[in-house]
Parts: C-alpha cells; sequence; structure tokens
C-alpha cells in the first residue's frame, strides 16, 4: 500500500555528467500486502520524475499519485486510499542524492526519503540495479516499506491484520536530456 510509491518509488539513478539532466520516461512500481488468506499486488505506472546532476552530485526526485495504484478490486483500491490517508495525503514522492561516481556502478546503494502516508521515512543504502542502453539507462529495486514506519494501523479481514511489511518493487527507465 504505499510508495503507491511506494512510492514509490522511488529511486535514484543513473549514470550522470556535470550538469546533466534525466526524466523519467516509464515506471512500474508495484506495492505487496500480504494477509493468511491472500496476497494483494497494486501497481502504477504514473510515476513522474527528474534527475539533475551537478559538480560531482545527481538529485532525483520522484512523485505519483496515491490513487493510481490498481490492484484489481475497485473496493480494495477505495479502502486503500482510506487506510493511507489518500485524501489528506494525495501524492507520495521519493528524493535521493547520490555521487556522480556511484550512479555508474551496476548496483547503487542509495538513500531514499520517502513521504507517505503524512509521514517522512528515511532508508539507507537501498540497493538499486543499474542498466543502461545508448542514452536510457534502467533501474530496478524494492523499497522495504512497512506500515508501521508509516503510521499506518494495518487493516483486517476476518479480524486478522494484514502483514506489517509492505514492500514496494521499483521498475523505472530514466533519459537523460540532451
Amino acid at each position: 500500500m504505499r510508495l503507491s510509491l511506494v512510492s514509490l518509488l522511488v529511486a535514484s539513478p543513473l549514470a550522470a555528467q556535470t550538469s546533466s539532466q534525466w526524466t523519467l520516461e516509464q515506471s512500474t512500481l508495484t506495492y505487496f500486502v500480504s494477509h493468511p488468506l491472500h496476497h494483494v499486488e497494486g501497481v502504477s505506472h504514473a510515476a513522474r520524475g527528474k534527475g539533475i546532476c551537478r559538480a560531482g552530485e545527481c538529485d532525483f526526485l520522484i512523485s505519483v499519485p496515491v490513487n493510481s495504484f490498481d490492484s484489481g478490486d475497485s473496493n480494495r483500491d477505495l479502502h486503500m486510499l482510506q487506510v493511507v490517508r489518500g485524501g489528506a495525503f494525495p501524492m507520495c514522492t521519493v528524493r535521493t542524492r547520490i555521487a556522480e561516481a556511484a550512479a555508474k556502478s551496476d548496483t547503487i546503494r542509495a538513500d531514499l526519503t520517502v513521504e507517505f502516508a503524512g509521514q517522512t521515512v528515511l532508508y539507507k543504502q537501498v540497493p538499486l540495479q543499474r542498466s543502461s542502453q545508448g542514452a536510457e539507462t534502467g533501474i530496478v529495486g524494492t523499497i522495504p516499506a512497512t506500515l508501521a514506519d508509516f503510521k499506518i494501523d494495518p487493516p483486517s479481514l476476518l479480524t486478522i491484520p494484514v502483514r506489517n511489511d509492505i514492500p514496494v518493487r521499483v521498475e523505472m527507465t530514466w533519459e537523460r536530456q540532451p
């Protein structure tokens, strides 16, 4: 339910050069919720993002509307919006800053600041896999989010609450701008 995010996503990518800019071209953010009776995935392709690299540092910002996640059940999605306070906090954002040199490795370890459901949480050293082809760079990873991180009471089904873990898988394609 998160990173609707989760956020979310996520991300801090790319091989960069001084004073370069990046745009998030494609994204798939998937949150996972587990309950003893079933497993739920919610997917969003609505994330937007920008990155700016200068003086050896790259700053990235990604945002996604919380209501853009689809679990395949509109009633569940409405309940998710209530549980995560989507009316009051309609966006999930992820920010990161990485060293330009670190952005060129196959695995990037990024500190991700996630704003979701009215809370801000720092996830340290999240591993993100990087691949490049031409001007495009792919980033894949999982944000290890939990309901408790964002002070969200676990919803219940038949009086049994969902698990606290709600990891968010992030798959993004970034493009360097000319």
